[in-house]
């Protein structure tokens, strides 16, 4: 998508909200409640916290505003957000030795909205047998998904898709909400490949069933996807939460503040307590603290939660004393338990004219795609030009299951997931190469139960640390360097496993006779079947989905590991509540928008007692 890149650059220079704060000196010394992020979660708070009048809350942002920045409004435009722009924190994973080596960009939203300002839009809550599992983990039954969906309601406000066409079929209304916050919809651009994929359903059914709508907790199957795109317009918790919630005399928002550290308040039953923040607009600017009198709550993601807390001597003690940090907290788990999806993108050439390749290199076609957007909110720009997706699982008998037991959290949970794509699609969103044929259609395969992972090996009541997870670690004791991010992927066998088994799915699929005058052959080392060639071809093109949870897991009060307890407040400490996604133990059968924001509304009423 790089060849469009050209006609939204000056929507790079983002204006902001007239009520935002941009000087600390317009704040008040304490807070009830102070906020650190302004990104999924963290708007979440913002508004419920301060809906009824009574608390004072701050959110302290370390980017900007999100508002007047064209690539953040465009559904289409998604991926032209991040890496690399000033709505990115602009992370680089290490080396993964799983992957020959390889390192890549790892986007973060670093904006209002957070992720949600930056992500893909897909919006959907995951399997209910997650929600179940957390649950029994935690050993709290409010995390069960019975008790997690009634947020739906809270959250969700379900909204005609772009075109206005009939969607019978493609969800089931009465499952869903009308009169919550953030508009999401199902596609509202037609895409070339939609029926013939819903016709593949039928044809494979036994292997690839038709699914009319996950929300219902069973997510296996091929579906209709659901965005957090509301009249054609990206929907984050930046444009929903936090902005209907910007009038209140009680709520101040501080963009352009880096969190350096939390700050100890004292003690309490033999306890630290963190009661307030200390944060600067930059390596350069002055350093200024911030109290709360009831609450610090961190909702800064998997990434920059952990940073904070190990920043503020709250981690594994061998760690923060090779970084010359006093050990406040000694929490090991604090940055471990790292999980991701892997993202294989596998392409196929095809003919004819249905491809959407046009719009992503030809600058005349995006040019008058934008127009239409920009006049009427209609047309391909209106989506992110996946219509469909679905969750499958290895067949019962599948040989893995002779040796390592089934991590998925249930048997309506996936092992892996499959998002199509009318056209060449990679880990970098790169250009398609040349071809004479013109054009590509994709099919990205990731892992949605992965075994590399710490927690993995606890819950099945085995010796921790067998599957090494992945990890956020710091590079120094300087607040604004990245830390290191080992996603620490593809390290079991059952992982390497779903990923060959998922790509000759794939082909599969595109051998059914839907396709026989579209698809014409697989691109590169796809082509390949052996298991050595397609592990070769997973380690050299392999990424993520941008999905990373459990660095700052809920575990059960009682026990030691984890770092949260189940109401989401900081083990061994007072006055500090964890909410984002690093709270997560296992990496959802989600995108992880969806299941933050319930997660969060699940926090306001905890905080707040209803």
């Amino acid at each position: 998508m790089l060849s469009i890149i050209a006609l939204v650059a000056l929507a790079l220079s983002a204006t902001s909200f007239a009520r935002l704060c941009h000087d600390p000196s317009h704040l008040r010394s304490t807070y009830d409640y102070v906020i650190v992020g302004g990104g999924t979660a963290g708007n979440v708070l913002a508004a419920r916290l301060s809906e009824d009048g009574k608390n004072s809350v701050l959110v302290l942002e370390a980017g900007g505003s999100n508002e007047g920045a064209l690539v953040l409004e465009v559904p289409f435009l998604g991926p032209t957000a991040t890496p690399n722009t000033v709505f990115d924190w602009n992370y680089t994973v290490t080396p993964q030795t799983n992957l020959d080596g390889r390192t890549f960009p790892y986007p973060r939203g670093r904006v209002l909205g957070g992720s949600s300002s930056v992500n893909y839009m897909v919006h959907h809550y995951g399997s209910s047998e997650d929600w179940d599992r957390l649950a029994r983990l935690t050993g709290e039954s409010s995390w069960s998904w019975n008790s997690i969906k009634r947020y739906i309601a809270r959250h969700e406000r379900f909204v005609p898709p772009a075109d206005n066409h009939n969607t019978t079929g493609q969800y089931i209304p009465s499952i869903h909400s009308t009169t919550g916050v953030l508009p999401k919809s199902l596609p509202g651009w037609s895409n070339g490949i939609d029926q013939r994929i819903v016709a593949t359903t039928a044809e494979l059914a036994s292997e690839f069933p038709f699914n009319e709508d996950i929300t219902t907790g069973n997510v296996l199957g091929i579906t209709w996807l659901q965005c957090a795109i509301g009249g054609g317009q990206r929907s984050s918790s930046a444009t929903t939460y936090l902005k209907n919630a910007m009038g209140r005399t009680n709520l101040d928002v501080l963009i352009n503040a880096t969190v350096t550290k939390l700050v100890r308040t004292g003690m309490s039953g033999g306890r630290p307590c963190f009661k307030a923040v200390q944060f600067a607009n930059g390596p350069q600017g002055a350093s200024t603290v911030i109290r709360a009198t009831k609450e610090v709550i961190l909702s800064a993601g998997a990434i920059g939660t952990p940073q904070i807390l190990q920043l503020s001597g709250i981690g594994d003690r061998a760690e923060l004393t090779s970084n010359s940090i006093e050990t406040i907290l000694n929490l090991p788990s604090v940055g471990k338990n790292l999980s991701e999806h892997t993202l294989v993108p596998n392409s196929w050439l095809v003919q004819g004219s249905e491809s959407l390749d046009n719009l992503r290199r030809d600058p005349a076609a995006a040019s008058a795609a934008l127009s239409e957007w920009q006049a009427n909110k209609t047309g391909p720009f209106t989506d992110i030009g996946t219509n469909m997706f679905g969750f499958l699982r290895l067949p019962a008998n599948a040989s893995i299951f002779e040796t390592t037991p089934d991590p998925a959290s249930g048997p309506t949970a996936a092992h892996w997931e499959v998002l199509f794509s009318n056209f060449y699609a990679s880990g970098s969103a790169a250009v398609p190469p040349p071809n004479p044929n013109g054009s590509y259609i994709t099919a990205v395969a990731a892992l949605i139960s992965p075994t590399s992972r710490e927690l993995f090996s606890i819950c099945l009541h085995t010796a921790m640390n067998i599957i090494q997870g992945g990890t956020v670690k710091l590079a120094s004791n300087n607040p604004f360097e990245a830390p290191h991010i080992d996603l620490g992927l593809l390290a079991s066998e059952f992982d390497r496993f779903v990923l060959r088994e998922a790509i000759r799915a794939l082909k599969r699929f595109f051998c059914a006779s839907p396709w026989t005058d579209y698809v014409i052959s697989p691109v590169g080392g796809l082509a390949g079947d052996a298991d050595a060639e397609l592990d070769a071809y997973v380690r050299s093109i392999a990424t993520t989905v941008f999905h990373p949870v459990g660095t700052a897991s809920m575990s059960p009060a009682h026990v030691e590991w984890g770092v949260v307890d189940p109401h989401l407040r900081l083990k061994g400490a007072e006055g500090v509540r964890i909410v984002d996604a690093s709270v997560f133990p296992f990496v959802p059968n989600a995108h992880t928008a969806g299941p933050t924001y319930l997660l969060a509304e699940r926090a306001a009423s905890l905080i707040r007692g209803y």
